[in-house]
């Protein structure tokens, strides 16, 4: 008795037509490329708190601060001086997340006006020809 395996191991191979197709993209749709453009700017203002806080949690353990603490007091030959006081992780997280809010602001509306450019210009040059293949 043979099983399905060896059934379709005793067929013959037939060639695989590869079959082209040629798609012309003439319109975007708005609100698609708005939310993905904030679904992206979002993601990146995520990675920017993180990699900010890391970034600091890093040098607060390996000593830096304490270094350019060291080296800042025999410059400016202040006992009292600390860079944390005035770079602490707080300060530096709320700074990076100000800086990931206006990221996605800007991200946002820079999608939009993308958006509306490339409808703008398929007036103009009939769109992007793109080709797909079903191997």
């Amino acid at each position: 008795m043979t099983t399905v395996a060896e059934k379709l191991q005793q067929k013959t191979k037939q060639p695989v037509s590869t079959r082209q197709v040629r798609l012309r993209l003439v319109h975007v749709d708005f609100w698609s490329v708005v939310k993905l453009s904030f679904l992206v700017a979002l993601a990146g203002a995520i990675v920017l708190v993180v990699a900010v806080g890391l970034v600091w949690m890093v040098l607060d353990s390996t000593g830096v601060f304490d270094k350019v603490d060291g080296l800042l007091r025999d410059v400016l030959q202040q006992k009292a001086y600390s860079i944390k006081d005035e770079v602490s992780l707080g300060q530096v997280v709320g700074f990076a997340s100000v800086l990931g809010i206006l990221d996605v602001v800007v991200g946002t509306v820079l999608g939009a006006v993308v958006s509306i450019l490339y409808n703008l210009s398929v007036l103009v040059t009939g769109g992007l020809n793109v080709g797909f293949a079903n191997e």
